[in-house]
């Protein structure tokens, strides 16, 4: 999905490698893309449930990221995400790990079971996997610190307090 972004804006005669005037046209299905990654449609069928709600929510969606996104930056941002891949350094962490993901979470598929596998290579690492809910929000869930402060909270309770100085 990273790179059907990146191409959406490179590929746009419009971009004009990053000198564009006025955002190119490739932006749009960029932003389509984004879109479907960080969907949620058990949300979206709430908040969205007949076509020409969905219409009017799609819209409103899109406009409101259009408004808001600059190509450049957005291509940056997706290409520098594309090869993150803390794998090789997993036994080198010393501190308490949470990692917390969303059952509903298109970006970090759970189905897919990398955080079950690696997690076991950090030697204080936990992980916890929020099941889908009327509350979840798909990749959005990570700032929804509702559904995963109390796991942030017995992570802390549970860490040794550093000696006063």
């Amino acid at each position: 999905m990273r790179r059907m972004i990146m191409d959406a804006i490179r590929q746009d005669p419009e971009w004009l490698h990053g000198e564009y005037k006025t955002p190119p046209r490739g932006l749009v299905s960029a932003i389509h893309i984004l879109m479907m990654m960080s969907s949620s449609p058990l949300q979206w069928q709430k908040e969205a449930p007949t076509r020409d709600l969905a219409d009017q929510f799609f819209d409103t969606w899109i406009k409101a990221r259009l408004e808001r996104t600059d190509a450049n930056d957005f291509l940056y941002q997706v290409d520098a995400s594309r090869d993150y891949d803390p794998a090789p350094q997993l036994e080198k962490i010393k501190a308490l790990l949470l990692a917390i993901n969303s059952a509903d979470d298109q970006v970090n598929p759970p189905e897919l079971g990398i955080m079950e596998k690696e997690i076991r290579r950090v030697k204080r690492g936990r992980f916890i996997l929020i099941p889908i809910s009327d509350r979840t929000r798909g990749h959005g869930t990570h700032s929804l610190p509702e559904l995963w402060k109390e796991h942030l909270a017995a992570l802390l309770e549970s860490s040794p307090m550093p000696a006063a100085e």
